[in-house]
């Protein structure tokens, strides 16, 4: 606004006061009884000069202003200014549009200020899987949730339900229900259930309830945010089928370093069948003989894990993530296990891209497992014990360990190729069901094994995903190499909460 547009708004501005002061004055004094008219008429003089003067300076400030204005203006590049604020409206659109569909909640409660506080989201995830293979094994695919058989496969249909409890508190629960292809009857499964702080001090959080082990990088997440359609075979092996989890409370600690650091420990429940190198319900590792008496009588009876995680942003489209992770508990046999793994993670993202593409991670993970197996007495080929044909069995430590490491890029909008290459092998021997040794490569689920499988992934929309992948398995304790071709649907609906991935 120049000196010539504000000065007839000044004058205006002076017409209205004068008259409000006359007004708003003229009304009280009316009767006239105090004060004489050259008195109030004084007092009138000396009201209106100094609004005046307040006015005048007001005017003279907002004339510096627009000077100033006017003179950046004219030292300004428009054709440049312009430029830059379409590219900035550019990029912030492509921001937006790389952001997954904003989670609505079914039912919310007000806190005030215009804050309020989400009270549960609901959802339903569906893996859906079809294809065979060349081996009829039902060892071959031993994740829980991975396509089994020749034929279709329902890996899990997952209801969760997510929110705030109040404002120290949040929550969530997955219930997962999938349907055994050999038998045909519907399964159902608590997967977690699980409260966590909100509004801890010095970086602290407390989880309690039924939850995923914070182990490694696969083993804390759900398999539908995996890349793959099956999970590693070490996993498998380590973790169980549905990864290692139970109840029990969990401490994390975001530590003050420069880059991102945070130190995880839980104790959890040793029993059940996702606790397979500890408690596990009804088999030991290697076919070892076990005891059947799995109450808790002191911590020792507990599975113990740690988790260090840490990141560091190399440059504005690099990022690297390291960890480690270890567990320690109690084992079927009397003895005990140990777990140990590291896991590295590297990501790429230009900062140009196109709704999120392309994009290149690269992730590998070792895990490792020391099972001490206590001596025991295996009841032979009859299976009952004082027959005649007992079995005395030494003690020993099994070790079993594996990795994978895999790559996958976002070479085209919506479109993924990845690659994955797993080994696992094991050391000691194992017991056959009639009490003899056998070596770890006549066992399954410690035999030499190594695996390939490409990856085809086409994501049309945040809820939807096509995935086609062949495995090409070559494992000691088969006559000859697996070849496996599976394709794999997942289809999403509801607001789900944010997982790890």
């Amino acid at each position: 606004m120049t000196s010539e547009q504000a000065a007839p708004r000044a004058a205006a501005r002076r017409v209205v006061a004068v008259t409000a002061i006359l007004t708003l004055t003229l009304i009280p004094c009316a009767p006239a009884r105090a004060q004489s008219n050259d008195e109030r008429m004084n007092q009138m003089q000396q009201q209106l000069d100094l609004l005046l003067m307040k006015m005048k300076e007001k005017d003279q400030q907002i004339e510096s202003l627009t000077s100033q204005v006017q003179r950046l203006r004219s030292q300004t590049d428009e054709g440049k200014v312009r430029r830059s604020a379409d590219a900035l409206d550019a990029m912030l659109a492509d921001l937006e549009a790389n952001q997954p569909p904003a989670d609505k909640a079914i039912a919310s409660v007000p806190l005030g200020g215009g804050a309020s506080m989400k009270l549960i989201d609901i959802s339903l995830d569906v893996l859906f899987n079809a294809g065979g293979s060349t081996v009829d094994d039902p060892d071959l695919q031993a994740g829980g949730h991975d396509p089994r058989g020749r034929g279709f496969t329902l890996s899990q249909s997952e209801l969760s339900l997510a929110g705030a409890v109040d404002p120290y508190l949040n929550a969530e629960a997955h219930i997962v229900f999938l349907v055994d292809p050999d038998t045909g009857e519907t399964e159902t499964e608590l997967e977690e259930a699980f409260a966590t702080t909100t509004s801890l001090p010095w970086g602290l959080q407390l989880k309690g309830g039924h939850f995923l082990s914070k182990f490694g990088l696969i083993n804390p997440v759900h398999p539908h945010a995996w890349a793959w359609i099956d999970q590693p075979i070490i996993n498998s092996r380590v973790f169980g089928g549905d990864g290692m989890r139970q109840a029990g409370v969990q401490a994390s600690w975001l530590t003050p370093l420069p880059w991102y650091s945070e130190l995880f420990a839980s104790v959890q429940n040793a029993t059940g069948e996702q606790m397979p190198s500890f408690l596990a319900v009804d088999e030991a590792v290697g076919g070892r003989p076990f005891n059947d008496e799995r109450n808790v009588h002191d911590l020792g009876d507990f599975t113990y894990t740690l988790h260090w995680a840490n990141m560091w942003e190399l440059n504005d489209e690099l990022s690297l993530s390291l960890g480690g992770s270890g567990a320690f508990g109690s084992n079927l046999t009397g003895g005990d296990t140990i777990l140990y793994g590291a896991d590295a993670q590297v990501k790429w993202k230009p900062t140009r891209n196109d709704h999120g593409w392309p994009f290149v991670t690269w992730q590998t993970e070792f895990i490792g497992r020391r099972y001490n197996a206590n001596a025991r007495v295996h009841p032979g080929t009859d299976g009952a014990f004082g027959t005649g044909d007992d079995v005395s069995l030494g003690s020993d430590t099994l070790r079993d360990w594996g990795m994978y490491t895999q790559l996958i890029y976002g070479f085209h909008r919506d479109w993924v190729a990845g690659l994955r290459y797993e080994y696992v092998t094991g050391s000691g021997d194992s017991v056959d069901d009639d009490g003899a040794f056998v070596s770890h490569n006549d066992d399954p689920f410690r035999d030499d094994r190594h695996r390939i499988s490409p990856l085809l992934i086409w994501q049309p929309t945040h809820f939807s995903r096509f995935r086609v992948q062949y495995n090409y398995d070559h494992a000691a304790h088969l006559d000859h190499d697996a070849h496996s071709f599976w394709f794999g649907v997942e289809f999403l609906f509801g607001a789900h909460p944010a997982h790890s991935y």
